[in-house]
């Protein structure tokens, strides 16, 4: 999967793994994404697990891109917040697999943010993002 946008990682900062340092986005369409969490259709959390909920969230930000004419590769930046930060990182290897069934390889600039909790409380991850579509 090739970005139209145009990624940045400079020399002297760590090599970025899983994510870019910046991202120049080329001229298009701005879409804000509201932040997804892994509720389906009736709005009932799925998945027991950090990365079985970061796969249906995951869906849902491209569900809702995709209907507003975007694809993956037209994200610049995205913010995951995870109620267990620690989980996050145990998870990392299930969460490679499940990032490229959803992003392939298309790394925006991203954050992950631990905090205590989200408005459901059974939801472990909420993804926010920005897309711009050429």
């Amino acid at each position: 999967m090739t970005s139209p946008h145009r990624v940045v990682n400079p020399a002297g900062l760590a090599p970025p793994r899983g994510y870019s340092h910046a991202v120049v986005a080329e001229g298009g369409r701005t879409v804000h994404l509201a932040g997804q969490v892994a509720q389906d259709e009736q709005g009932r959390i799925r998945g027991d697990s950090l990365a079985e909920q970061f796969d249906t969230a995951a869906g849902n930000v491209i569900r809702a891109l995709t209907a507003a004419g975007g694809a993956a590769e037209h994200i610049v930046s995205m913010t995951v917040y995870v109620t267990d930060t620690a989980a996050y990182r145990e998870a990392r290897p299930a969460l490679r697999d499940v990032w490229r069934s959803h992003f392939g390889e298309h790394y925006p600039a991203m954050a992950v943010i631990g905090i205590v909790s989200l408005v459901d409380p059974a939801a472990l991850v909420e993804i926010v993002a920005v897309a711009v579509i050429p």
